[in-house]
């Protein structure tokens, strides 16, 4: 299977908000006529109506073997043992999918994972791979890499992790995301990279990235390098691409469809270009002193919003989740010092904790 997948996240949309289905059908044909096959939907992507896109646009058109789907359920919504089968019946539904090749726990974080556990959302999974409505259990993550270890170690089912990886944010390690992919490989499972390019965020960067990706290649993106240096990382099944135009549909099949991994001269580039963003953050407690180290991961939280400025969920959902461990901000401030830290976890409460 070819490394660049299609996420039904950001679609072509119409000047009145609808998806426009006959551009897709164009991107998807495209798509398809070059050699991919791997496409990546959710219960909630464009207000439920991605898996519908994905009906009218892919499996009324393909034959069912001709390509890879994989969907996620709303786990946040799930709270009884039959709200599984209850919404991976629906989905299969609306997508007139037939089966899922990889049908994911969506957005799990500790709190959720201990949930599904108690409910016996394991279990019901494999039930349904049983039926043969699944063929893969899969989950996507967003919580810190300390939480997807004890997962891999308690779920032998989970064959693939999805997970947010890009080379701007593996460069901060207090994210834990580099910790979190060598966890998934660790554990011989298949890692589906998600937001590579950070919501188009990696598209356009700093004279000073660009210099150097123009040095290097003059004729590749700046998304290129960004999707082909996740691609090139060892253990990645497949890395989602949200296209919304065929422009970008055409240029990152111009490079991925016969891919070449970065040679060592140009992940050494990459890493360069990743330590950019955080050389200097806006919130610099990494020459503070700081007294409690679990705040440094509130820090990056609040240094990642500050230097991309488009809110992400994971974000949320990960500070949410890491005050189930480490405490709350406001209390851990009591006991720093240093003014660089007291002023940036005031940042992100005031970021954080705005709802």
């Amino acid at each position: 299977m070819k490394k660049l997948g299609f996420g039904f996240m950001r679609l072509p949309l119409k000047e009145d908000g609808a998806i426009d289905n006959e551009t897709l059908k164009q991107m998807v044909d495209y798509y398809m006529e070059h050699g991919f096959t791997y496409f990546d939907t959710s219960y909630v992507y464009h207000g439920g109506k991605s898996e519908t896109a994905i009906r009218e646009t892919l499996t009324s058109r393909y034959p069912r073997e001709s390509y890879v789907l994989a969907s996620k359920m709303p786990t946040w919504n799930v709270y009884k043992t039959e709200d599984v089968r209850k919404y991976c019946e629906e989905q299969l539904a609306k997508t007139g999918a037939g089966y899922f090749d990889n049908y994911l726990m969506h957005m799990l974080t500790e709190k959720d994972y201990d949930r599904m556990v108690e409910i016996g959302a394991f279990d019901e999974f494999k039930k349904l791979k049983e039926e043969g409505k699944i063929r893969h259990i899969c989950c996507s993550f967003h919580d810190t890499a300390e939480v997807l270890d004890r997962i891999l170690d308690e779920q032998d089912c989970i064959e693939s992790v999805q997970i947010l990886l890009n080379y701007a944010d593996i460069a901060d390690p207090d994210l834990t995301v580099r910790e979190a992919y060598e966890t998934i490989v660790k554990h011989g499972r298949n890692v589906i990279v998600m937001e590579p390019v950070k919501g188009g965020e990696l598209a356009e960067v700093p004279a000073e990235i660009e210099g150097m990706f123009k040095a290097a290649d003059p004729s590749m993106s700046s998304a290129s390098w960004a999707i082909r240096s996740m691609a090139s990382l060892p253990g990645v099944m497949v890395v989602l691409s949200g296209m919304s135009t065929m422009d970008q549909i055409i240029d990152n099949c111009s490079y991925m469809e016969n891919f070449v991994p970065l040679n060592d001269a140009e992940k050494e580039m990459m890493k360069k270009a990743g330590d950019f963003f955080f050389k200097e953050p806006p919130i610099n407690y990494h020459k503070a002193a700081v007294v409690n180290p679990k705040v440094k991961t509130f820090l990056a939280l609040m240094n990642n919003r500050l230097v991309f400025t488009v809110p992400h969920g994971w974000q949320d959902a990960m500070y949410t989740s890491y005050c189930t461990r480490a405490g709350k901000p406001a209390d851990l401030m009591k006991e720093e010092t240093d003014p660089i830290v007291i002023d940036g976890l005031k940042q992100a409460i005031a970021s954080y904790e705005k709802n």
